[in-house]
């Protein structure tokens, strides 16, 4: 429990910190945020955006609001009970309440209920999707909608940096990432810091390891085979973990914060899905290539792993095909037809009937008759019997999809 002097000193230097907040550029969600009476929920990684995004909303309401963020160290410990306190020292008769990362005070959601019951609007930050998904259950089902922010897209980038799209502006892309304050610094130590406070903050402290090694070294495997096939009974055979189930936690824990994303396997069987290795992306390539060696010479899969983010951000479900050959992915859409997608940075001679034949061959496995090899400036589009395929450049898919 903290003193009332402490909550008001947090907020008045949270306040003036807020109105010297950059607006930045305009962000994109798949839904944006509403003016209905739902609880709003944004989840996503650590300096993603979240709080500019809060402020942007905060900019454009006209009623009286309050602004906290709990990631603030001067109000660590703070408590359910302390929340009237907030209240006290902040805007007298708010209507509505913008809160980030509130998953670090312990039984927020029964002061959230409250304020919902009461007509308030709220908005709500979190980068731990499992935790805030838990107790937004719990106490408020039916009563939340959920958005998620990823560091920057494609367009989001061009917009940021001032470009044009084009093959020039999205190796550049791929090479800095979306990371909003790496793309002001370009100082790979703030991605290395950020890797460090995923594990430590995150994952660590709020889930009580103790040994973090462990931890540490499958987190840097997983970036280091971006885009590839994992096992967890692999990889608890390379480190020494006690149990496939022990690896199965810390996957969990890393995908509900935002640091990589696991893909099964496409099958029709639901018990395949399950025993079939998975595929791992990590949250941004800028990201991955800070915390790992293995990507100096395979611009390829830092490739694949854009294009992956970019279905990943728009709500797709995704899954990966494997028979005789490979497809990286058959996206599933709400109301729209199955998209097969092959990824492919440069279709050559030495690739091209392999990259074909995979994509056929998912194409005929959902009788599909229409699929995409997406490289990264080529354009093209043919015809194998009674289907269609369509190569096309990053840079303008990107942008049309």
């Amino acid at each position: 429990m903290l003193l009332l002097s402490q909550i008001r000193h947090a907020y008045e230097s949270q306040q003036e910190q807020l109105l010297q907040k950059n607006l930045g550029i305009p962000r994109q969600l798949v839904r944006p945020p509403g003016i209905g009476t739902h609880i709003e929920v944004i989840t996503g990684v650590r300096r993603c955006g979240k709080s500019t995004l809060l402020k942007q909303i905060a900019d454009k309401t006209n009623e009286k609001y309050i602004y906290f963020n709990f990631e603030d160290s001067r109000v660590f410990g703070f408590e359910v009970n302390d929340f009237p306190k907030l209240l006290q020292v902040s805007v007298p008769d708010a209507h509505t309440f913008f809160f980030d990362e509130i998953q670090n005070v312990p039984g927020w959601e029964i002061f959230i209920r409250n304020l919902h019951d009461q007509k308030k609007k709220v908005f709500i930050t979190g980068s731990n999707a499992s935790l805030l998904s838990r107790e937004l259950g719990t106490r408020l089902t039916g009563r939340y909608l959920n958005s998620e922010l990823f560091p920057f897209s494609y367009r989001e980038f061009l917009l940021f940096k001032g470009l044009n799209s084009s093959v020039e502006a999205f190796q550049q892309y791929l090479e800095k990432g979306g990371f909003p304050e790496f793309l002001e610094q370009e100082s790979v130590e703030i991605l290395q810091q950020l890797f460090k406070d995923i594990i430590y903050r995150d994952i660590a402290v709020r889930y009580g390891i103790r040994n973090v090694k462990p931890l540490v070294e499958i987190a840097l495997f997983l970036i280091s085979n971006t885009g590839k096939e994992y096992s967890l009974n692999r990889i608890r055979k390379i480190f020494g973990v006690g149990s496939a189930n022990s690896v199965s936690d810390y996957v969990n824990w890393f995908e509900d914060s935002y640091l990589f994303f696991s893909v099964p396997r496409f099958s029709w069987s639901a018990r395949s899905v399950m025993v079939s290795p998975r595929k791992i992306y990590t949250i941004d390539t800028a990201f991955a290539r800070s915390n790992s060696l293995s990507f100096s010479n395979d611009t390829g899969r830092l490739f694949e792993n854009s294009i992956f983010l970019h279905l990943c951000r728009y709500g797709r479900t995704i899954s990966y095909f494997r028979q005789k050959y490979e497809c990286d992915f058959i996206v599933h859409q709400p109301a729209a037809p199955a998209m097969v997608l092959q990824v492919c940075y440069d279709l050559n001679p030495d690739n091209k009937d392999r990259e074909i034949n995979g994509l056929l061959e998912a194409m005929d496995f959902i009788n599909h008759r229409e699929g995409f090899i997406v490289t990264l400036n080529q354009e093209d589009k043919f015809s194998v019997g009674d289907r269609k395929i369509m190569v096309v450049p990053a840079w303008k898919w990107l942008e049309s999809f």
